[in-house]
């Protein structure tokens, strides 16, 4: 872990135990393993905070993919309906202009009849 050998950790050991005594030696090295217990607890913790980010980070990006290709489809489909609108109001427009046309024929074709069905119609009543 540190580099260090066996010799030099019992050298160590003996020093700590001439210096700190044989009473607080053992307190001291429970305090050192709560101590790199609870390092290592928040070290995981922290691991999956990033972890949690990371993820939410991706969620975030994919979420913003599908908004961006729903605008992109909603933007073409506006722009196709536009042009389809734009097609059948010209068609709309030929049509009532050739239904006017029509209309205008039917009325002239049907004046020029009138006259002669009424006259067809007076005739028989001068000769009685």
């Amino acid at each position: 872990m540190f580099g260090i050998g066996m010799p030099e950790l019992i050298l160590i050991l003996a020093i700590a135990l001439i210096i700190l005594g044989p009473k607080k030696l053992p307190e001291i090295a429970k305090s050192l393993g709560r101590g790199i217990s609870e390092f290592k607890k928040a070290t995981q913790e922290f691991k999956e905070n990033l972890d949690v980010d990371n993820d939410l980070r991706e969620a975030r990006d994919t979420i913003q993919e599908v908004k961006e290709d729903l605008e992109e489809t909603v933007r073409k489909s506006m722009t196709e309906s536009t042009a389809v609108q734009e097609v059948d109001a010209v068609s709309e427009d030929e049509l009532e202009h050739t239904f006017e046309d029509d209309v205008t024929e039917g009325s002239d074709d049907s004046t020029e009849k009138k006259p002669s069905q009424e006259t067809g119609a007076k005739e028989p009543a001068k000769d009685a």
